[in-house]
């Protein structure tokens, strides 16, 4: 049978206006009953769906069906889509030509998929700066203090790497979740190969805000999710080398990640609850043999994927690159100018930063109110001012209390020892920036 062109895929010209977001004419209640429009500063936690996005998986639910088996039409289209996002998804990373593209659940996911494949002894270096999705899946870590100045970070992380025999891999962001702070990621992956180490780079508070290109910065594993790419349908993915993947177990275990499964019938094999090697890409399992799946891709994604969200991430993809990120890259930088200085502006409000003021950044900025704790102040926001901002420690606890001077009382959840962040992207208005730097102003004046 012949599958016809996808008719949700558009060639858009380079450079087209920035797409908008769903959800821009938000209104939302404020005390006193009256209802304003949502300033939604929280897109480092979770980024709304752009138009483009919502369209494609529109699109593609008439003719929703199971992928990869099916002999059906629908079925053939589907797996189509399917397969077409992964190829989107690896031009958009920039990634190798033989690289894995594994579909996940989310960063955290994909984190952990590349957890479960490490090499057995693999040792992992990892800053005390990282989100928690890249500090705690490995087994045996070596973990950094935060870095004083990008160069120190290059320099322990080569002192750090030195130092360990056998395979090892480094774990770094490309953007802090924190302070929005840009690391050196090909500084340091020049330095992991020296060492023959491999790194692995989380990306999901990059890949929003600037372009990624896995093969110009020689990066082994990138990951990131589709809710902080404008595409909340719950897909993640993992970008990278396909030797450690091919070699471990699957992730998951059933139908879609093995070629074959024997039982007893068909081996001869007896007993049960005996496991062990057979064959080389073959597991005896009891009275089963079961015959995995060689290509990464296959063997690490079990089940039915989550075909939309592969479709909706791929989407986002598309529309990002067709806007082109020259505009997006000047659009955040005049909102993140604005943004910075009303706050510098403000007596008592005091911006969170590892590396100083003037180190490049993507639109994230965390900051405290003096004498106030940070979840007074983002429910302030919330409900007289109709403004959206995070509190908290944002999953990075030992970063986050490390800028805050060593504080290690009290949680996220009473405000105590956290910050405030205010996050920007597609959607963000000079008015939502304005609102929140005179809201603080406010909020600061009452003492």
């Amino acid at each position: 049978m012949t599958v016809p062109a996808d008719p949700a895929v558009r060639t858009v010209p380079e450079g087209r206006p920035i797409p908008a977001v769903l959800g821009a004419d938000l209104e939302v209640p404020v005390r006193g009953g009256r209802l304003v429009p949502y300033a939604n500063l929280d897109y480092a936690a979770s980024a709304p769906c752009l138009e483009p996005v919502s369209a494609a998986v529109a699109a593609a639910l008439p003719a929703y069906s199971s992928v990869h088996r099916g002999a059906g039409y629908a079925s053939q289209l589907t797996t189509a889509r399917y397969e077409q996002a992964r190829h989107t998804v690896r031009a958009f990373t920039g990634a190798r030509p033989g690289d894995a593209v594994v579909f996940t659940r989310n960063t955290t996911d994909a984190t952990n998929l590349l957890a479960r494949a490490l090499p057995e002894g693999t040792t992992v270096v990892v800053f005390d700066t990282e989100h928690h999705a890249s500090l705690l899946p490995w087994a045996d870590t070596v973990r950094l203090a935060p870095p004083a100045f990008p160069g120190e970070a290059v320099r322990a992380a080569d002192a750090a790497l030195a130092g360990i025999d056998g395979p090892k891999l480094l774990v770094v962001t490309a953007a802090s979740n924190v302070t929005g702070e840009l690391w050196p990621i090909a500084a340091l992956a020049h330095i992991a190969h020296r060492h023959g180490a491999r790194i692995l780079v989380d990306a999901a508070q990059l890949v929003p805000h600037r372009p990624l290109n896995l093969t110009a910065l020689d990066l082994d594993y990138v990951v990131f999710s589709g809710h902080k790419l404008y595409a909340p349908f719950g897909t993640g993915v993992l970008v990278g080398r396909p030797d450690w993947l091919a070699e471990a177990p699957p992730y998951l275990r059933g139908g879609g990640a093995v070629r074959a499964v024997h039982g007893a019938a068909d081996t001869g094999a007896t007993g049960a609850g005996a496991t062990g090697a057979g064959a080389p890409g073959t597991e005896t399992a009891g009275a089963a043999e079961i015959e995995w799946h060689d290509d990464p891709e296959a063997r690490h994604e079990a089940g039915t994927p989550n075909v939309l969200g592969a479709v909706a991430l791929a989407a986002a993809c598309d529309a990002l690159t067709a806007t082109g990120w020259t505009a997006l890259v000047r659009e955040e930088e005049r909102l993140l100018t604005r943004l910075r200085a009303g706050l510098a502006g403000i007596e008592g409000v005091h911006e969170l930063s590892l590396w100083g003021p003037d180190h490049p950044r993507v639109g994230i900025v965390s900051f405290v109110v003096d004498g106030r704790t940070a979840r007074e102040v983002a429910e302030a926001l919330s409900d007289e001012y109709g403004i959206g901002v995070r509190d908290g420690k944002f999953c990075a606890h030992p970063f986050v209390r490390h800028l805050l001077g060593g504080v290690r009382d009290g949680g996220c959840e009473d405000g105590t020892a956290s910050a405030v962040r205010a996050s920007i992207g597609i959607g963000t208005t000079a008015e939502h920036v304005d609102r929140l730097v005179e809201a603080l102003r406010e909020l600061v004046s009452r003492g």
